[in-house]
């Protein structure tokens, strides 16, 4: 994509009110755009990052055997007063309306009655068993505390997976399973050497421990204390003796275990191979996806700006042009490289270099490509790796086989 064709442009300044680093840099590198607190859009880069992020889960999710679903945002109040979770003691984060017809209606802050009452139309027998099934979607929830940038938000996107399984044995099989291909998800995404897996209560989920996937990150809410590093395991601060040291971490993804008390509140019964009839075991799976993006920002970035991992970046290549001599050849290398199915952001702009070093080191695409006017004569490129710092001179063609390894 040339950059001159992307409406969205950088910022010197994030808006005053903006006080989370992830969401300043965002703001600023123009992938996000603040709506009020709590509340962003997602440009075309950072919705670019976002669908990234969701393919790398979606890739971990069909190893398990999930299948995508897509469910309705609004919420039917009687289906979540079958488990007391509609009354605003028990769950304090809804949002509320009222229909026309005066009947009132949620908006989904998490979806296990909803999932639960689904499926009572499509289970009825052992062998109809176990089902896992998943969901991206918008999430509303009426946090008092929307201070945190994408970290913490009033609406942000989730993957959210529910397992129905005939067992508790079936049932235990599969979290076990779905524990390693999260840490599978946020190692893939950059922040496995930092994510711990930490035993937590459940909270308004359920009355039992649950496990959450800390991050650590001096901008989390959490604290966490390590229990065994070399498993990446973890408790929450209101589990631990703290004999350790404690350290703040952002909770990127949980996972929770309902028995069957949740398929007993809302009917949810199948017959089983001796024709008894049987509630089914519930286990919910969630990864706050625009969470997860705001974590990488907080923990890679760096004084210059964003660092975004290869597997989920904007694009692959930023590449610079850096006057008007040098555009023949920087078309040249732009249309080698998208030829390629390589993803480049061609900043093709009339700008000065230091304004396009500014702009790329705050974008934080992991690989910069800049056509200066010595590249004409020498036919080599300025290659540099955003994390690391290091430049290089390489041919077009070394480049290539190098981002296509």
């Amino acid at each position: 994509m040339r950059q001159s064709k992307l409406f969205t442009k950088t910022r010197k300044e994030a808006p005053r009110d903006e006080i989370s680093k992830n969401a300043s840099l965002l703001i600023r590198a123009g992938f996000i755009h603040k709506e009020m607190a709590g509340v962003y859009s997602y440009l075309p880069l950072g919705w670019r990052v976002i669908q990234k992020l969701k393919t790398v889960i979606e890739e971990e999710m069909a190893k398990l055997g999930s299948q995508e679903i897509l469910m309705s945002t609004l919420q039917n109040k009687e289906i979540w007063e079958r488990t007391n979770r509609w009354d605003d003691e028990e769950v304090d984060v809804w949002f509320k309306s009222t229909f026309k017809n005066g009947s009132e209606v949620g908006f989904g802050w998490s979806h296990e009655e909803p999932i639960g009452e689904m499926m009572k139309s499509h289970i009825s027998s052992y062998q109809n068993l176990p089902i896992q099934v998943h969901q991206f979607q918008n999430k509303l929830r009426n946090e008092v505390r929307a201070k945190s940038g994408i970290i913490r938000c009033r609406e942000f996107i989730m993957k959210d997976m529910y397992c129905f399984a005939l067992t508790a044995e079936d049932n235990l099989e599969f979290y076990n399973k779905t524990t390693e291909a999260y840490l599978e998800v946020f190692r893939r995404v950059g922040l496995g050497d930092i994510t711990y897996v930490t035993s937590a209560s459940g909270g308004v989920f359920t009355d039992k421990f649950s496990h959450e996937f800390q991050t650590i990150c001096e901008a989390g809410e959490d604290t966490i204390y390590i229990t065994d590093e070399s498993k990446k395991k973890a408790v929450n601060e209101e589990m631990a003796d703290k004999k350790s040291e404690g350290k703040k971490a952002v909770e990127v993804g949980n996972i929770f275990n309902f028995g069957t008390k949740k398929s007993e509140e809302l009917g949810l019964y199948v017959t089983d191979g001796d024709g008894e009839k049987k509630p089914v075991f519930l286990s919910s799976y969630g990864i706050g996806v625009t969470r997860l993006m705001g974590t990488v920002v907080e923990v890679l970035s760096d004084d210059n700006g964003i660092v975004w991992p290869r597997k989920i970046a904007p694009f692959q290549v930023h590449l610079l042009s850096l006057s008007e001599k040098t555009r023949n050849l920087a078309d040249a290398v732009y249309e080698n490289l998208v030829s390629n199915d390589i993803e480049v952001l061609y900043d093709d702009r009339d700008l000065r270099a230091g304004e396009k070093f500014a702009d790329a080191d705050l974008m934080g695409i992991p690989t910069r490509v800049v056509i200066g006017e010595k590249a004409i004569a020498s036919k080599t490129l300025e290659v540099k790796d955003r994390a690391s710092g290091e430049t290089r001179e390489l041919t077009i063609e070394h480049l290539i086989k190098e981002l296509m390894g």
